[in-house]
């Protein structure tokens, strides 16, 4: 009888230690993007999508972005592609981009909405192609790298993501865009996390990957950086400490605080209701990146 008593508690006090955080974050956009890793396990994708219904139903105003690589790697193999990144970004010809759409415009955008709904929330799917949400204009080539069907964000149609969000919709948005004359083009997610963020003012941006945060050494936990500055990312990215496919995330991250969103964080989405941990304790986990 105790220890259930003792749970009881406990659970009280959780909820105690969470109310100031809903009341500051109560009517705020939080902009959380999804995919990687993050996104294979059902179990994991699960508790992510728990955490979303969870903050609409206090009040805040979740905002999902995804991507869907390693699902996209996989097709590609199917139909005997292979899959090439330069400096963490796909290289997209033609073929690559229509399973892109494929993979993230219908399969996983769609199946994120479905089970959102099953947990009572309204949820629409969005490509940047719909009602003319993501701008983008074609990447230039890199050091010698023609990058394809690849975009870079020109404009965010922040308006269309507050009204859904005011009409008790939970917009889910798969990184696809579109140039000037309709062509689409892949964005990367992290990428278009931030600008989307940036667009609608948002309170917060989350970026669930499946490590803990930035680590100055990438295989040791113990190294992890609860803050870093944005002038420290890049200082990090050009001595290599940051690489890979984390280049384009913390990229986003900076980004986004230089436009004027406060408080980035990157956790790692592997943890049970990581979403909530971060925004409704005292604590929190992962890397804040700031001014």
């Amino acid at each position: 009888m105790s220890d259930a008593y003792d749970l009881i508690i406990q659970k009280a006090q959780t909820l105690v230690e969470a109310l100031p955080y809903i009341r500051v974050f109560g009517n705020k956009y939080v902009v959380i993007k999804y995919g990687g890793n993050a996104m294979n396990d059902p179990k994991i994708i699960k508790t992510i999508l728990q955490d979303v219904a969870a903050l609409k139903a206090v009040g805040v105003f979740p905002v999902l972005v995804h991507g869907g690589g390693p699902e996209i790697n996989a097709m590609l193999a199917r139909v005997g592609k292979e899959s090439k990144f330069v400096g963490g970004l796909r290289v997209t010809d033609k073929e690559t981009m229509d399973v892109v759409q494929m993979i993230l415009c219908g399969k996983i955008n769609k199946n994120i909405c479905a089970q959102l709904c099953t947990m009572g929330v309204k949820a629409v799917g969005l490509s940047g192609k719909d009602g003319g949400l993501i701008r983008v204009k074609k990447k230039p080539p890199v050091g010698g790298v023609d990058y394809g069907y690849v975009g870079e964000i020109v404009e965010v149609n922040g308006d269309m993501i507050e009204n859904l969000c005011l009409e008790d919709f939970v917009p889910v948005i798969a990184s696809v865009g579109a140039d000037e004359n309709g062509e689409g083009y892949n964005i990367n997610a992290d990428t278009a996390a931030g600008e989307i963020g940036a667009a609608i003012g948002a309170e917060k941006l989350i970026y669930l990957t499946d490590i803990d945060g930035i680590r100055l050494k990438p295989d040791d936990p113990s190294t992890l950086l609860p803050e870093v500055t944005t002038a420290e990312v890049k200082r990090l990215i050009d001595d290599g400490t940051v690489s890979g496919g984390m280049i384009p995330k913390v990229k986003g991250c900076v980004t986004a605080v230089e436009k004027g969103i406060n408080n980035v964080h990157i956790i790692n989405g592997t943890i049970p209701h990581s979403i909530l941990v971060e925004l409704f304790t005292d604590k929190g986990i992962g890397t804040l990146i700031k001014k």
